[in-house]
């Protein structure tokens, strides 16, 4: 039960910060500065489906992951605490931030490099949950294969 909760809450950790990459992507490069504010006030909000599914994709994957002693097992820590990282230092505020300045109208210089650290970060991320839902799945198949617990 505790792996179909991981899979899941990785899954719409995943999917949302695909979605909010590809809204982030079309309105900028549509230039119409009403989607552009829509889809980081969008974004701020999604924050709340978010941040529950990462905590609950971490705190579960540490907890399955406790014991094991696989190689694969460990770069999906990793991986993980370096997602949780950006997200908490990169991507949170520069949402917060992308989302006041965008509903005051201010686009200056300022907005398009935090948003281009933004869409990088968020890139990093997709890779990343991607790379440890890759892993995930072939540890179901495979798991004596894989890692066994210590």
């Amino acid at each position: 039960m505790k792996a179909k909760i991981h899979a899941a809450a990785g899954a719409v950790a995943l999917l949302a910060v695909v979605c909010f990459w590809l809204s982030t992507a079309v309105a900028e490069l549509s230039g119409d500065v009403a989607a552009i504010a829509v889809v980081k006030s969008g974004i701020l909000a999604g924050m709340l489906v978010l941040i529950p599914a990462m905590v609950l994709a971490g705190v579960s994957g540490f907890s399955l992951g406790k014991g094991w002693k696989s190689p694969v097992v460990q770069r999906k820590k990793r991986r993980m605490r370096f997602i949780a990282a950006n997200g908490m230092l990169v991507l949170l505020p520069s949402a917060n931030m992308l989302a006041n300045w965008a509903e005051q109208g201010r686009f200056d210089a300022t907005f398009v490099v935090v948003q281009l650290l933004e869409l990088m970060a968020g890139a990093a991320n997709i890779i990343l949950l991607s790379l440890n839902m890759r892993d995930g799945l072939a540890l179901r198949r495979r798991p004596s294969a894989l890692a066994r617990p210590g």
